[in-house]
């Protein structure tokens, strides 16, 4: 029997509600049990972006034996117009380590649909917008069969449109990637990571800049960062406070004031649900 090697807490958080999406080097097997034991919610093998050409087979089969071999991840594979498209995914639809793909350059809906169709039925995708046209396109991506969740790849984005890494410039895109989330019935967005080198200080700014785009997870390229990230993702200790006052005053009778009311209250449930997910709510 194969030994399990993932954080269990995280494996058994389901993938809509992840906060930290850990983006690992395919190419470097010897960073795969930090990764998994890691606190990141979700970890992410990947095969494209840090994989030079050279090194693309390498990885392969080393995300092909983690995966058989007891470890569970998502993986991102090659751009569907790659050479290694294909491949990659013959080589893991079937592994039973495996979570779900992230198809990066994400531009148009039958994109997801056809790598759904080509790994295997009710494989989840992740579909990586990384250009104006993938932004643009959004809604329609959510929509197709096969989406699981939109993910934003801001470094890209920037460079295929020239905008800064301004929260403001960028704010039409994450909104963009909100909305069609919401359209589609999605759970929400993922946001790009932060840089690798990022202080805890400025992951807890860029979390707060996901948050407040509607977006509930993020992309993460350095395992340090995780814990932080993850407790900038959490409902907060005042919206804890706010809901846990407000549940109790409901429980104990209190009457509508307000049009206002029960939107509050469901926010409220929402909140006490997540923060027990995570484990947070009698913290």
């Amino acid at each position: 029997m194969t030994e399990t090697i993932r954080n269990a807490r995280a494996a058994s958080l389901p993938a809509k509600l992840s906060r930290s999406w850990l983006l690992v080097n395919a190419a470097e097997e010897e960073i795969f049990t930090e990764a998994q034991i890691s606190e990141s919610d979700s970890v992410i093998f990947d095969l494209e972006a840090s994989v030079s050409d050279d090194k693309k087979i390498t990885a392969r089969d080393n995300v092909v034996r983690a995966l058989e071999g007891g470890m569970s991840a998502w993986v991102r594979i090659n751009k569907m117009d790659s050479e290694f498209w294909d491949d990659d995914l013959a080589a893991i639809a079937m592994l039973p380590g495996l979570r779900g793909v992230m198809l990066p350059e994400t531009e148009r809906p039958e994109q997801v649909s056809y790598t759904a169709m080509r790994a295997k039925a009710g494989l989840p995708v992740i579909a990586l917008l990384e250009s104006a046209m993938g932004v643009e396109n959004a809604t329609k991506i959510a929509e197709a069969p096969g989406t699981f969740r939109l993910a934003f790849g801001t470094n890209d984005f920037r460079k295929d449109t020239g905008f800064s890494g301004d929260p403001m410039a960028l704010a039409y895109a994450r909104s963009r990637l909100t909305i069609a989330s919401r359209m589609g019935g999605l759970p929400g967005a993922i946001d790009g990571p932060s840089a690798a080198t990022a202080s805890d200080e400025q992951v807890r700014n860029d979390a707060e800049v996901t948050h407040m785009m509607g977006m509930t997870g993020k992309l993460v390229l350095n395992v340090d960062q995780v814990v932080t990230l993850n407790e900038s993702m959490s409902p907060s200790e005042d919206e804890r406070d706010w809901a846990r006052q407000l549940l109790e005053a409901a429980e104990g009778g209190s009457e509508i004031t307000d049009g206002s009311y029960l939107p509050r209250l469901a926010r409220a449930k929402k909140i006490a649900s997540l923060a027990s997910t995570y484990g947070l709510w009698n913290a």
